[in-house]
């Protein structure tokens, strides 16, 4: 492994790390200081959490490894030629790892708490959602995020040193828009850490859901990065008229 992709791994070791710290760590937070549970409001904070945990992450690793924190960003990125897929394999481990260590941290500095009612702020549908709506909306939500981060990170439609902070406010959309129904995941890595983290601790973690979390990110960043490079593709030039010379053919 060649000294440049090894400092690339550990960047998106240390940002995936960052966005289940802060993110799922807010999560801990808000049912402990609200006696276990976590209503609209509280996913509100949640939501603005994770946007601030993925603008850090992102202007904190971005230029060593593109900050891509989320195995879905980088499976799209390389279905649209846009990464090379040798490097997907290394990537993503180092992304379940990072959220791994990020699940660890908030159950060393939480204890009991992280465990408890809170789950290491894990994800799982709600009462009455089906696998198959879970999919829908963790699908739609990436291809939300997906499209915003093709539109800033390789388009560059953003002003110069935004892109972080546009990124970080689609992850708050989304969270606040479907994470009543699935937790708004739309990383596979931000819901594995937390799972294995609270198996480890003997917590009762819903393995029989985890596929969501990989179909829905999985299909629709992909489907997000196709639809993003067809709509950006320059077109054909139109042809112009001729303008006549002294107002003569």
């Amino acid at each position: 492994m060649n000294a440049s992709l090894l400092r690339r791994l550990v960047a998106e070791f240390v940002g995936t790390a960052i966005l289940v710290l802060f993110g799922a760590g807010s999560i801990v937070a808000a049912m402990d200081q609200g006696d276990g549970t976590l209503d609209y409001a509280g996913l509100g904070i949640v939501s603005l959490a994770f946007a601030f945990a993925v603008t850090l992450a992102v202007y904190t690793v971005g230029a060593i490894s593109g900050a891509h924190i989320n195995p879905a960003v980088t499976i799209a990125l390389a279905v649209v030629r846009r990464f090379t897929w040798a490097e997907v394999t290394p990537y993503v481990v180092a992304q379940l790892a990072g959220a791994v260590a990020g699940a660890l941290l908030i159950v060393a500095y939480a204890g009991d708490r992280a465990t408890s009612s809170a789950q290491v702020g894990l994800t799982s549908l709600a009462t009455g959602v089906s696998a198959a709506q879970g999919v829908l909306a963790e699908g739609l939500g990436t291809f939300l995020l997906l499209l915003v981060v093709m539109a800033v990170a390789v388009g560059h439609s953003a002003p110069a040193g935004w892109a972080g902070l546009i990124i970080g406010l689609a992850v708050a959309t989304e969270i606040m828009v479907i994470g009543p129904f699935t937790g708004g995941s739309v990383n596979p890595a931000r819901s594995f850490g937390p799972y294995l983290v609270n198996q480890l601790f003997g917590g009762s973690t819903p393995w029989s859901e985890y596929w969501v979390y990989l179909a829905g990110p999985l299909v629709g960043g992909g489907l997000a990065a196709i639809c993003y490079e067809l709509l950006a593709r320059p077109g054909a030039a139109v042809p112009q008229p001729t303008t006549p010379h002294n107002g003569r053919p």
